[in-house]
C-alpha cells in the first residue's frame, strides 16, 4: 500500500534560512522577502501541514485544483491565496472568487474579467503583471515595451489592486546569469514607479534561482519542490 507524503517542518525552516542569509547578503531588512510555497499537485494533507509548521502563503498554477483546495482549507485560518498559472477568460470568474493574488494578468481582457466578477462582499483582488522576457513560444506575459499601456489599463479597475509584476525567466545557471532578467524587471518597476504607478512587488525567483532574485528585489519568491519535494507523478 501507498504511503501518504509526509511534509518535514525542516524542509521549509531551510528554505526561510536561504531566504534570510540571501536577504542579508543583499543588505535588506529582516521580513522583506514573502515565502509563496507552490502548492500545485500537492495533496491538502500537505498543504495542511506545511500551514501548522506557519506557512501562510500558497501557491497554485490551475484553476479547479485551486479552487478546490481552497475550498478544503476553509477551517484553516489565516491562508492567501495566490494564483500563479496562465489564466483563460473562460477561467476568470473561479480565480475572482476564490483568490486573493493573481500573478499572471498579461492581456486587459483577462483583468477586466477579474474586476467584473470580484465578489462585492470581498477585498480588491490583489494583481501582478508577468512579463515576458525572453522569446519563449507557448509562455505567457507582456512584453516590457507593452506593461506601461497594461498598467494603467489594470490601475483603473476598481476591483482590483494593481502590486506590481511577476516573471519566469529561462533556467539559467550561475548566479551572474541568473540575476539578469531579474535585473531586467526590477529595472521595469522603477520605470512605472517614476511614471507614478503605486507598485510595491517583485514576485520573481523559485528553487534554483530565490538567491539570485532576491539580490535584485524579489518581495515575493515562489517556491515549491524545495519545501514539498518532487511532485506526485
Amino acid at each position: 500500500m501507498l504511503t501518504a507524503p509526509q511534509f518535514s517542518p525542516a524542509t521549509l525552516q531551510s528554505v526561510r534560512a536561504r531566504i534570510d542569509k540571501a536577504a542579508a547578503a543583499a543588505g535588506r531588512r529582516p521580513g522583506s522577502v514573502r515565502l509563496l510555497a507552490v502548492s500545485k499537485l500537492q495533496p491538502v494533507s500537505m498543504i495542511r501541514q506545511a500551514a501548522a509548521a506557519g506557512q501562510v502563503e500558497f501557491g497554485e498554477n490551475y484553476v479547479r485544483e485551486g479552487c478546490d483546495k481552497v475550498a478544503a482549507l476553509a477551517d484553516v485560518p489565516g491562508l492567501v491565496w495566490h494564483f500563479i498559472g496562465q489564466l483563460q477568460s473562460n477561467k476568470t470568474r473561479e480565480v475572482a472568487a476564490h483568490f486573493d493574488w493573481v500573478h499572471t494578468i498579461d492581456r486587459g481582457r483577462v483583468a477586466e474579467r477579474l474586476n467584473a466578477q470580484r465578489p462585492a462582499h470581498l477585498p480588491p483582488l490583489q494583481v501582478l503583471l508577468q512579463v515576458r522576457l525572453a522569446d519563449e513560444p507557448g509562455k505567457g506575459g507582456v512584453a516590457p515595451s507593452a506593461a506601461a499601456s497594461l498598467a494603467a489599463t489594470v490601475a483603473a479597475l476598481p476591483r482590483l489592486q494593481l502590486r506590481g509584476l511577476m516573471c519566469i525567466p529561462p533556467p539559467t545557471v550561475g548566479l551572474e546569469l541568473q540575476r539578469l532578467p531579474f535585473r531586467e524587471l526590477r529595472q521595469l518597476l522603477q520605470a512605472l514607479q517614476a511614471t507614478g504607478f503605486d507598485l510595491d512587488t517583485l514576485s520573481m525567483g523559485m528553487s534554483d534561482d530565490l538567491e539570485a532574485a532576491i539580490l535584485e528585489g524579489a518581495t515575493i519568491v515562489r517556491v515549491g519542490t524545495a519545501i514539498f519535494g518532487p511532485r506526485p507523478g
